[in-house]
């Protein structure tokens, strides 16, 4: 992420800000110019930014009328809702306080998301404008679910279903016990299941098929037997010299969804780290070093050694702080090559 000012005082403000905190101005994220702007009302619903003058922009109603959103849409754009509310087609019962807290963090999370996938020009286009290979977000709570049905996380055909009360902390922790995994967060599971919509979107039927077969292994094996297995058996022993998370071993399905979030993680962070101005200059030079600014954005080498230091950096403040790693994670040369493929895939659009 960016790392973003206010455009009328200059004072430091987030992604997530409605207004800044030094000059009370309202904030708004402007998906057209990719920026956190201080806004001017000019109308009773309309507002100009110093970034575009001569552009009015109307909030989105998920901002103004349900506190969940803080991006603005052009006053001309046909739609009532921004790019990233009008994915979602489904949310949470907001008639019960903690689901609406539930849809507050899924939409945050979401728009982070979006975010990178605009910064890297990726196809984004709701089903209702492209019922075939349009995008939807389907955020469901247990509650809502008829009596004994579970509400499963998942991607089917576009459709991205999300599981609502993982939102929750404790109950997200219950899950990632449960299932014995390292790393568990919201934003990963958007991450992941985006993976599998993209999947369709740039491997299968393409010309990227066959190389996909040689580094993940062969989609057309049973899916459902496959993860029947997993659960049953566990991941091999040698998973990690394979995959960057044991569930890929389930199924080259899962194989890419995995690598996919990890690539989208690690190109976040390193943005991030970068805008923050982060450098390492050890004393010794075996030790990791890290320069800024980055290496070009189709520079993988330059790419992954940069992470390699940030998560060793990451590592040590957490161990310092007594929690636990920031990036519980080891890469084998195996799963370089297949987060390099993924790096490719992304090149070509």
């Amino acid at each position: 992420m960016q790392v973003f000012h206010c455009d009328h005082c200059g004072a430091l403000v987030f992604f997530e800000n409605v207004q800044c905190v030094a000059c009370g101005h309202k904030l708004a994220f402007l998906p057209d110019v990719g920026a956190m702007a201080s806004l001017e009302q000019t109308d009773q619903d309309l507002w100009r930014s110093p970034w575009q003058p001569q552009r009015q922009y109307r909030l989105c109603p998920n901002y103004v009328e349900r506190d969940v959103c803080n991006w603005a849409i052009a006053a001309d754009d046909p739609h009532s809702l921004c790019i990233s509310c009008r994915l979602t087609t489904v949310i949470p019962d907001t008639g019960e306080p903690q689901q609406r807290l539930n849809w507050y963090k899924l939409e945050t999370a979401k728009r982070r998301l979006v975010r990178n996938l605009m910064m890297l020009r990726l196809p984004l286009a709701p089903k209702s404008e492209d019922i075939e290979h349009g995008l939807a977000f389907e955020f469901k709570s247990r509650n809502a679910a008829p009596e004994g049905q579970q509400v499963l996380t998942g991607h089917t055909n576009g459709v991205i279903t999300i599981n609502a009360d993982e939102a929750d902390d404790a109950e997200r922790e219950k899950h990632r016990r449960a299932l014995h995994e390292p790393y568990r967060t919201v934003l990963g599971h958007l991450r992941h299941e985006i993976g599998h919509y993209y999947w369709d979107r740039l491997i299968a039927g393409s010309d990227r098929l066959a190389a996909f077969r040689d580094r993940f292994g062969d989609e057309r094996e049973d899916y459902d037997q496959a993860l029947r297995r997993h659960y049953d058996n566990g991941p091999p022993a040698d998973w990690q010299l394979h995959h960057v998370s044991a569930y890929c071993s389930a199924h080259p399905w899962e194989d890419w969804a995995e690598t996919w979030a990890h690539y989208l993680h690690m190109v976040d962070t390193l943005e991030t780290a970068a805008a923050c101005g982060v450098t390492l200059k050890p004393a010794r030079r075996d030790e990791p070093a890290l320069a800024t600014p980055p290496g070009p954005a189709n520079d993988f080498e330059r790419m992954l050694n940069d992470w390699f230091s940030v998560t060793y950096m990451l590592n040590n403040l957490n161990r310092g702080l007594g929690v636990a790693d920031a990036y519980p994670f080891v890469l084998s040369p195996s799963a370089i090559e297949k987060l390099r493929f993924v790096h490719e895939t992304i090149a070509r659009r």
